[in-house]
């Protein structure tokens, strides 16, 4: 198969012309019947619907406003890709931990700092783009070379371990949320293991509806826990706007937050190439707009109040089920969600959730972060008998588990912030200095 190209987009358009197809393996350019594409992309958005919008309820953030940003950061990397590279971009779980430390949030109902938050958001989003921009210049290898699969899967194991505390408090305050919290995660593992065809693509999501009625059940019906308000509910509108809020730049929030752009070049490296290989032609040519597609959706995302965004491991997977890598169905998910962002009801029914269900979410979903990291060092055969890998994995775990903090005067580095930089620095002393000195 051929590669698209500058010179491809000139020849062709700067979008594709989207050629009917309605059997077998629908590349990006190509589309399905108008029928199809509709009900295709409404999958697209359920699969991101429960990371998207548990994401900014971990966060003290609004969900109406994430899920309507999630839709235009998509719609901004549907164009700077030229509509050639099939994704959708959601909340970001990499900020949740920074977010946390930066705004002291105690894990439940809105976040009173949220707008220090933003500013680190908006500093990550920058730094994400200045890696974009040098990409796109220069080429991946550098990025490559500084982020090899080792320290990618030491930094997001980190990420992972340094929520396990906050997952692990929103589920113990009393003998029921625990109980409850621990049924929720038993809800998504049989779903994700047993459940028919579709069905167990959506194991979150189902988690969560399975936990919200077993909750109003034993709570709301036999008392043995706080009932669920339904008054915020029932007098939300179902059109209206969603409450947009501005970011504060504080120096300690942005050094804070800003790292994890790394993880962002990471995640979007990785997901390139898992795209590439599905649909058999090389994107890497797409990268570099892909980083910078992200970045500046995460940093217009940031100035009206939505989460950090990154491209969505959970629709790639729908398209290895599906096989359908149009790009099409992405920009009419994209509409969808920013449609859903106008819906105070919706985001009421979200912000009703209690909080043990969001904590038994939160046990799966962080515990999943720190799995991918063995997923990372098994696809690319990551070597553990070298002691440069090991020491370098060894070292971020324990620094990320731990909350390391580091203190230079008034500014401060958290556990993510130490185990990135120094997962990133020690790999480099060690496969350099060290190893032509050994030589």
């Amino acid at each position: 198969m051929t590669i698209a190209t500058g010179s491809d987009e000139q020849a062709q358009g700067y979008f594709p012309r989207w050629k009917l197809k309605t059997s077998g393996v629908i590349m990006p350019e190509e589309r399905l019947s108008w029928g199809q594409t509709i009900v295709s992309g409404l999958q697209h958005c359920v699969a991101m619907s429960g990371a998207t919008i548990i994401a900014p309820l971990l966060m003290g953030f609004d969900p109406n406003v994430a899920v309507l940003f999630s839709g235009v950061g998509t719609l901004i990397f549907f164009v700077i890709v030229a509509g050639r590279v099939p994704s959708y971009l959601g909340s970001s779980f990499a900020f949740i931990a920074v977010v946390i430390a930066a705004t002291g949030y105690a894990g439940q109902g809105p976040n009173p700092n949220i707008s220090v938050a933003l500013g680190g958001i908006v500093g990550a989003g920058v730094l994400y783009g200045v890696i974009a921009l040098i990409v796109m210049w220069s080429g991946v290898g550098w990025v490559e070379r500084l982020m090899p699969p080792a320290v990618t899967g030491a930094v997001v194991a980190a990420i992972g371990l340094n929520l396990a505390p906050v997952a692990v408090k929103a589920v113990s305050a009393n003998a029921f949320d625990t109980w409850i919290g621990l049924a929720t995660v038993l809800i998504i593992g049989v779903v994700a293991v047993a459940a028919p065809g579709l069905w167990r693509r959506l194991p979150i999501i189902l988690g969560a509806v399975g936990g919200y009625l077993l909750y109003f059940l034993f709570a709301n019906g036999l008392g043995f826990g706080k009932p669920i308000d339904f008054t915020q509910l029932s007098a939300a509108s179902w059109l209206g706007l969603p409450k947009f809020t501005t970011p504060t730049f504080r120096a300690d929030a942005i050094f804070l937050i800003a790292p994890v752009a790394v993880i962002l070049v990471a995640e979007n490296l990785g997901h390139i190439k898992a795209v590439g290989a599905m649909t058999g032609r090389s994107l890497d040519s797409y990268l570099g707009r892909a980083l910078f597609a992200d970045s500046l959706a995460t940093i217009v995302a940031a100035c009206g109040g939505g989460t950090g965004v990154t491209t969505y491991a959970e629709n790639i997977g729908v398209m290895a089920a599906t096989k359908v890598y149009s790009t099409l169905l992405f920009a009419f998910a994209a509409t969808v969600s920013i449609l859903l962002g106008f819906s105070p009801k919706f985001g009421a029914l979200i912000l009703s959730i209690p909080g043990p269900v969001i904590g038994g979410l939160s046990i799966v979903l962080f515990g999943l972060i720190a799995a991918m990291a063995g997923r990372i060092w098994v696809e690319n055969k990551v070597d553990f008998a070298s002691p440069a890998n090991l020491i370098t994995v060894a070292v971020a775990l324990t620094a990320g588990a731990g909350d390391l903090t580091l203190k230079f005067g008034a500014f401060t580095i958290g556990g993510i912030g130490t185990a990135t930089f120094g997962a990133i620095i020690l790999y480099q002393i060690l496969t350099s200095t060290l190893a032509r000195r050994s030589g």
